[in-house]
């Protein structure tokens, strides 16, 4: 099953065309690493996917509704949710409550009650359950970058928008988001990662979307991207790093 459609996606601000005919379907239950130099249109086009941006070109099909358009919180409400690459944690609340929000403003529409039970759960699951009454605004980087997961699960999400969460943290903090990636895709849940740490997002990722500029130049496994010498060209920049990437990967 399709879970979502890309089709033909433009946006342009004012003289800038950010990205131009982007088209890509992602099957369910998919990790899509999507990967390019910066000011490639990634985040633009998860704007645009979950409605910060209405597309100057193209279509969003969601489970089969067309979304494109629709604000960012009636997106939310059909089970699509997203992290941010600058975290936003609401730093005057706890851990817990932050959490609570995502249940209470995500695809089930819970009341207080089922949402601090859905928070319980999904803060034990990624791991942050000793920070539990701790203000958010206290927490380092690497734990806020799991707070940002933990509100977006607990929306109930089919399809996760992850912006860069590897960013910032040290190797085994990488390693040990990878593994809650897997995870959260064992858990039926379809994911697009926007992501600069190599290694990491072609070791979890099944297929690798790439945009240079606004536009899409390859799709495919990681090998295959890795291999293409249009992105090497354009991203990669040595054609020796491929066959490093993709040994550290196996």
């Amino acid at each position: 099953m399709i879970i979502l459609q890309v089709e033909g996606v433009g946006k342009q601000f004012g003289g800038l065309q950010a990205l131009s005919n982007v088209t890509v379907d992602l099957p369910q239950g998919e990790i899509l690493g999507l990967i390019g130099p910066n000011g490639a249109g990634k985040t633009t086009l998860f704007n645009v996917i979950n409605g910060v941006y209405e597309p100057s070109d193209g279509r969003i099909i969601f489970n089969g509704k067309d979304i494109t358009g629709l604000k960012t919180y009636d997106v939310a409400r059909l089970g699509l949710a997203r992290t941010h690459q600058i975290v936003r944690p609401l730093n005057e609340l706890t851990v817990r409550e932050n959490v609570i929000v995502g249940a209470c403003f995500g695809r089930e529409d819970h009341g207080l009650a089922a949402a601090g039970a859905i928070a319980d759960e999904v803060i034990e699951f990624i791991g942050l359950s000793v920070r539990t009454d701790q203000l958010a605004g206290s927490l380092n980087i690497g734990q806020k970058k799991r707070l940002e997961m933990a509100r977006a699960l607990a929306a109930r999400p089919y399809l996760l928008l992850l912006d860069e969460v590897l960013a910032g943290l040290n190797p085994s903090e990488i390693a040990g988001m990878v593994e809650i990636v897997r995870k959260i895709r064992d858990r039926g849940i379809t994911i697009i990662m926007i992501e600069h740490v190599m290694h990491a997002v072609m070791n979890v990722s099944d297929r690798m979307f790439v945009l240079d500029y606004g536009q899409q130049i390859a799709i495919g496994t990681p090998e295959e991207v890795a291999n293409d010498p249009k992105v090497i060209e354009a991203y990669l920049g040595d054609p020796e790093l491929a066959e490093r990437l993709m040994s550290d990967a196996d």
